[in-house]
């Protein structure tokens, strides 16, 4: 039976916390090619109202999902063909400080079983408030 199979409703599978910088921030926007100031310039951010230089929303998405990706390496599958849809909504941006940067909490929690599927429900989190909800992976079990 594989780690996949014996999933129960309620089983935390994951967890992990990522530690954001601004040369985090920075080598996101060359990857990606945002380069929108309010993701490197205090000045801009405080401009157009953000609390501060906020990390892309797309980022904290990735980091959230590689938490399944990590989980399924260590079950020993390294498969993440076996990650069937994903989706989650932005509610909170994630605030990172210049000097002390932010941490972004990842825990993954079954949130549903089927005959060849699981509900993966993330809860993502930065500084005690929660900054994406309906977080979701759903993940072939079979």
């Amino acid at each position: 039976m594989s780690a996949l199979t014996a999933l129960a409703v309620g089983d935390v599978v994951a967890e992990r916390t990522v530690h954001l910088t601004r040369e985090s921030l920075v080598r996101y926007a060359g990857a990606s090619g945002d380069f929108n100031p309010i993701h490197y310039r205090d000045d801009v951010a405080a401009a157009v109202g953000l609390p501060g230089v906020l990390a892309h929303g797309m980022l904290t998405m990735g980091l959230a999902v590689g938490t399944i990706q990590t989980w399924l390496t260590e079950s020993g599958l390294h498969d993440t063909g076996r990650i069937l849809e994903y989706g989650v909504r932005f509610t909170k941006p994630v605030v990172v400080d210049p000097e002390t940067g932010a941490d972004v909490t990842v825990v993954a929690k079954v949130g549903a079983v089927d005959e060849d599927s699981a509900r993966i429900d993330l809860t993502v989190s930065h500084d005690g408030t929660t900054v994406l909800v309906k977080a979701q992976v759903r993940v072939r079990t079979v």
